[in-house]
């Protein structure tokens, strides 16, 4: 179960790893460094600092923002199409009462 991380701590460490990064042989060096300085997970810090770099646009892939967009419509779409079944079934049960050759 994942736990909510402060924004604040999750910019930090994106920062602090953009800023020590020549100080380090590589970008999983420093992000090893960093998280374990910020008492974070490594795979974590990576992927904050892979989300920065889409936001940014230097990395293609989705935004936050984006995906939580998608997830949105997708639910939206869903309800929609439980409720065009419940229309269709109520027309179907209304048109067969209707029908004259059903009295």
């Amino acid at each position: 179960m994942s736990k909510k991380i402060d924004p604040q701590l999750r910019a930090r460490c994106v920062r602090l790893v953009r800023e020590h990064q020549q100080e380090y042989p590589t970008v999983t060096a420093a992000t090893a460094t960093v998280a374990r300085q910020e008492g974070v997970s490594r795979e974590s810090v990576r992927s904050w600092l892979a989300q920065a770099e889409v936001v940014e646009g230097s990395r293609p892939g989705v935004s936050s923002e984006e995906s939580a967009e998608v997830k949105r419509l997708k639910s939206e779409v869903k309800r929609l199409r439980v409720d065009n079944e419940i229309l269709r079934r109520a027309s179907i049960f209304f048109a067969g009462d209707l029908d004259p050759r059903n009295r």
